[in-house]
């Protein structure tokens, strides 16, 4: 019984926390590869290198993380940052908004927002994510804008 013990209170913390991940983010602008790194307990900071029409878009995001609704697994996640990359002509629908049309290549420069849930599936290596990531673009804007996000991680502790 001890065994059965221990072996629940080590399968609990390692649900808890990891170190490093990798894996896709899909989302209402890019789609793309994400990395997290977590610098202390609760903090983290995350990259996306985001693929979207005739263009690429790197964002980097500095998130606090906290156990959501008393369950080890599920972390609640907020942070901001920014992001930086250069899109092609075209036609570009604004997620919930106007179209917007670039006749030219266009640089992209902006700030950032994200809040949302990370859930660590129990006993595996991978934890998925669903947030929401608000934006203010500069470079072709102004103008705010709001898309979800939905990630798939493989973590190493």
């Amino acid at each position: 019984m001890g065994m059965s013990v221990n072996a629940q209170s080590t399968a609990a913390s390692n649900t808890e926390n990891y170190t490093f991940a990798a894996g896709l983010k899909f989302g209402g602008y890019e789609n793309g590869i994400s990395g997290k790194y977590f610098i202390a307990d609760n903090t983290a900071l995350e990259g996306v290198l985001g693929f979207r029409n005739s263009g690429l878009v790197v964002t980097g995001l500095y998130e606090i993380n906290m156990e959501a609704f008393n369950v080890p697994a599920l972390k609640f996640y907020y942070g901001f940052g920014g992001h930086v990359g250069a899109i092609g002509s075209g036609t570009y629908q604004r997620f919930g908004g106007s179209t917007e049309v670039y006749r030219n290549n266009q640089i992209l420069l902006g700030a950032d927002g994200v809040i949302g849930l990370e859930y660590i599936i129990p006993q595996s290596p991978i934890a998925v994510s669903l947030d929401l990531n608000p934006r203010i673009e500069m470079a072709t804007g102004p103008f705010f804008d709001i898309a979800p996000g939905l990630g798939v991680k493989y973590f190493f502790k």
